[in-house]
């Protein structure tokens, strides 16, 4: 198992996908996190400020702007297998698929950590002058701030999974990203945005991923963060569980 996790940080790393999708989840999570601020105190602003422990607790949690892009760097660790054509000499090398899809599975949780590490170290050298400089006190080990950074470790890294659990059940990279992308930013607003499906949004991917974080919003009634946890965790376990079996019983081609 050692070898084909080894094998698996090698085929990340031989190419510069991970690079690019790596500073694109840093860029759009610095975005949000710069949004943030720079509308803090408007009147027509109804998040709290950022001088307040709500308010900075969801100044982090916007970190998980990276969950994105972590997500897609999970679908084509997979579906890059097929539109390439590696999945043969990598099923023909380990004739039991699924210690691969595991070994995917134990590389990229390790990857989506490191990711979600990497989004709130950015996060926090751009927070911390930026506030300093507004003469806002920001503590970074009071007011639940430290749940909310290992919240969004733990978000970007289930994305991850996620999207490795995408990419085994869909195979087709193209269907597998456009899928993704559609539901992130069309089905997921359109949830959020209308009030007669407003209540099932908490439920969804991104709504666990917001209560996980433990962000405050003025509309969405979150659940609790370790609910939000177990609910995002398991629509992971659900997909890898689904993309592991159907990789096993279906022809490589």
């Amino acid at each position: 198992m050692i070898r084909l996790v080894r094998a698996e940080f090698d085929k990340l790393f031989t190419t510069k996908l991970w690079l690019g999708l790596t500073l694109g989840g840093l860029a759009l999570a610095s975005a949000f996190l710069a949004i943030t601020i720079g509308l803090d105190g408007m009147a027509e602003n109804p998040n709290p400020p950022v001088s307040t422990p709500e308010g900075q607790r969801n100044l982090f949690a916007t970190a998980t702007g990276a969950s994105t892009f972590a997500l897609l760097l999970g679908i084509i660790a997979v579906t890059g297998e097929f539109r390439h054509q590696t999945a043969t000499p990598t099923f023909l090398a380990t004739p039991r698929r699924d210690r691969v899809i595991a070994a995917k599975l134990v590389a990229y949780a390790v990857v989506g950590v490191v990711f979600g590490a990497l989004t709130l170290l950015v996060a926090i050298a751009i927070a911390a002058p930026w506030l300093a400089a507004i003469d806002t006190e920001l503590s970074l080990t009071q007011h639940g701030v430290p749940g909310t950074m290992a919240g969004v470790i733990a978000a970007v890294a289930l994305y991850t999974l996620l999207g490795v659990g995408i990419g085994a059940l869909v195979r087709n990279q193209i269907a597998a990203v456009v899928g993704a992308l559609v539901y992130l930013f069309v089905i997921e607003a359109f949830v959020r945005g209308l009030p007669v499906v407003r209540d099932y949004y908490p439920y969804s991917p991104g709504g666990a991923s917001e209560a996980l974080t433990a962000t405050t919003d003025p509309v969405i009634e979150h659940v609790q963060p370790w609910q939000g946890g177990l609910l995002l965790a398991g629509y992971a376990l659900v997909f890898c569980a689904l993309g592991s079996w159907l990789s096993v019983r279906r022809d490589i081609a």
